[in-house]
Formats: C-alpha cells, sequence, structure tokens
C-alpha cells in the first residue's frame, strides 16, 4: 500500500509547480470554507469588476484615458447600483410581504382546484392522490409559516449586512478597476518565475471566469427585464417580484427554471383562472423562455467550454452544498477549473514519464 501511495506521489506530485497548484486549490477552499462570508463583499465586487472591465477595455479601444474610462464605467455601475437598492429591490420587497399576506387565499384557491381534479379526470387522477398532495401542501405551508417567523426575527442582522455590502462594495469595485494590473503583478509575485502549467490554466480560467459572469450577469438582467414587460403587458400580480426571481432563476442551471415556473403558473392561474389570458400569458412565458434558452445563451457563451450537463448538476449539487446560493452561481466556472486541472496535469505526468527514458 506505501508503494502505491509513493507511486502515487512520485507520478502527479513530483513536479514542483504540480505541488504549488495543489497547495493553492487547497488553500483557496480552506479559505472560502472558513471564511466565504466575510469574503463576500469581495466576491461581490469581483464578479461586478469581470463584468464592468470589458466596458472599460471598449472605451479604451474608441482612445479615451484610461482613466477616464475607469470613472465612466464606474460611474454608470454606481448609478445603477445605487437605482437597484433603492427603487427594484424595495417594490420587489413590498410585493413579496403583499404575496405572503395573500397566500393563504391562494393555497385555498390551489386546494378548491385539486379537489375537482378527481370528478373532472377520473381517469388520470385518483381521490387518494389528491388527498396525498393536499396533505403535502399543508405541511409545506405550515413549514413556510415557521420559516416567515423565524426570518421576520432576523432580519435586523440582515439589515446591517446589507448596509455594510452597501457602502463596501462601490469601494471595493472601484479599486479593483483602477489599479487591476498593480494587483495581478502583486498577487503573480508570490509565484515561482517560471509556471507554464500555472499561467496555462490560469489564462483558461480567467477566459472561462470572464465569459460566464460577463454572460451570466447580462442573461439575468435581459430576462428579467424581458419578464417584468411580459407579466405588466398582463396585468399580472406581483409583475417585479415574479421577474426578479425569473432572472435569478438562470443563475441554477435546469433546476432554477422548473422552481420559479411553479409559482408564476399558480399565481397566474389564481389570478386569471383558466382563460385566454392565463393561456396567452403562459404562451408568451414560454417563447421568452425558448429565446433565452436557444439564442442569448448561445450568443453569450458560445466562447465558453461545453461541460456535460450531468457534470453540471453534479458542480451544483456540491459547492452549493459548500457556498450556499454563491457555491451554486459560480458552479460552472468551479466545474471548468476542476477540467481545466484534470487536462493539463497528464501533461505534467507525461513528462515526468519520459525523464528515465532519456536518462
Amino acid at each position: 500500500m506505501l508503494d502505491v501511495v509513493r507511486g502515487w506521489f512520485h507520478r502527479f506530485l513530483s513536479e514542483e509547480e504540480a505541488v504549488l497548484l495543489a497547495v493553492i486549490i487547497v488553500g483557496a477552499v480552506a479559505v472560502l470554507l472558513m471564511m466565504g462570508d466575510i469574503l463576500m463583499p469581495l466576491l461581490l465586487s469581483i464578479i461586478f469588476s469581470y463584468v464592468l472591465y470589458g466596458a472599460i477595455n471598449t472605451l479604451q479601444r474608441l482612445s479615451v484615458p484610461r482613466i477616464a474610462a475607469v470613472w465612466i464605467v464606474f460611474l454608470v455601475f454606481l448609478s445603477a447600483f445605487f437605482s437597484l437598492l433603492v427603487f427594484a429591490i424595495p417594490l420587489a420587497w413590498r410585493q413579496m410581504q403583499a404575496l405572503f399576506e395573500n397566500l393563504p387565499g391562494i393555497m385555498e384557491r390551489v386546494r378548491d382546484t385539486l379537489a375537482t381534479l378527481p370528478e373532472n379526470y377520473p381517469a388520470l387522477i385518483s381521490e387518494h392522490q389528491v388527498t396525498m398532495w393536499l396533505e403535502m401542501i399543508n405541511t409545506e405551508a405550515g413549514d413556510l409559516g415557521q420559516w416567515l417567523l423565524s426570518f421576520s426575527l432576523s432580519q435586523l442582522p440582515v439589515v446591517i449586512t446589507m448596509g455594510v455590502y452597501t457602502m463596501l462594495i462601490p469601494i471595493i469595485v472601484f479599486f479593483l478597476l483602477k489599479d487591476r494590473g498593480e494587483l495581478i503583478a502583486w498577487s503573480l509575485s508570490f509565484l515561482p518565475e517560471r509556471r507554464p502549467l500555472l499561467n496555462r490554466i490560469g489564462a483558461e480560467m480567467n477566459l472561462q471566469v470572464y465569459n460566464y459572469v460577463r454572460g451570466k450577469v447580462l442573461e439575468v438582467i435581459l430576462l428579467g427585464i424581458a419578464s417584468y414587460l411580459l407579466f405588466e403587458l398582463f396585468g399580472l400580480n406581483y409583475a417585479v417580484l415574479l421577474a426578479f426571481l425569473v432572472g435569478l432563476s438562470v443563475v441554477v442551471p435546469y433546476v432554477g427554471l422548473v422552481a420559479v415556473t411553479i409559482p408564476v403558473v399558480i399565481i397566474a392561474y389564481v389570478q386569471f383562472g383558466w382563460s385566454a389570458d392565463f393561456l396567452y400569458l403562459m404562451l408568451w412565458y414560454s417563447v421568452v423562455q425558448a429565446i433565452d434558452g436557444f439564442v442569448v445563451v448561445p450568443l453569450l457563451f458560445s466562447e465558453a467550454n461545453n461541460l456535460h450537463p450531468i457534470a453540471i448538476i453534479l458542480a451544483v449539487l456540491i459547492f452549493g452544498s459548500w457556498w450556499g446560493v454563491w457555491g451554486v452561481f459560480f458552479a460552472i466556472p468551479l466545474a471548468t477549473l476542476v477540467k481545466a486541472v484534470m487536462t493539463a496535469w497528464p501533461q505534467v505526468r507525461s513528462e515526468m514519464a519520459s525523464v528515465p527514458a532519456e536518462a
């Protein structure tokens, strides 16, 4: 057994750069697991800076001086950031409170609809199935009530945290944009001068993370705006809240679409019933989702590495269990990192294997 372990280490970790890469990965995971909440403003700021730096490069290509481009992009970001905090989020919050107040009536309408299913579709749905569904709804409603009570009791720390984030994020974003070159050079100064493996993986990951974060943020914005316009056109209740959730649903691949479509369908049905408005709304909602899946996503993520759906789902499950929502958001770039490391490591192994033959 000892010989097997020794042979494995000799095969994969005998080079200095391979050992350094393993140490960096283990250290980064440990820091995020232990200090993820504390570092959240920095991580959010890095996300925003990835999105904004493309605009700075575009302005520089138009002969705008770099410092002027940084200020222009930062001021636009600052305006959008505080507009979101002052207008959109409070409106979505008020609609969520209204939805919770009306939730008993919505649940009663759902129960009444389920109770009529065995009579209307006796060959497909039985009384026993409806009874099970009603019990499940009652259980979930009780759990939701307990969650709302506990959430209302813990709002003060959330408000304080949001206030700290509101002050820190714009400051960090500005310095990440302004001093990007210096910060990268300082970080690289801790690494060896010759680092072909790290450079190869770093360049690939920088491209993948940039494409993914930029594309995902743009997709959230575009899908959220399109959904809001659609919901407002039909006069759907809680339009801002539902559009906000639809936009965020793209953060969770596959599962997010299903999870957010259920409340959209329920609220639309409770408001419109089985009517032409309900059917047309569902039709156009499906069209918006189809455009997002078949047009927007290929355009925004055309340069990203293709990952198998099973790999994406596993990444969402693993990283989501470690880091919650942000683990889900970064599941695809983290899975790309794993893929890049696994692809690069055999090259180190083959180079090592060729050393005895040349000797």
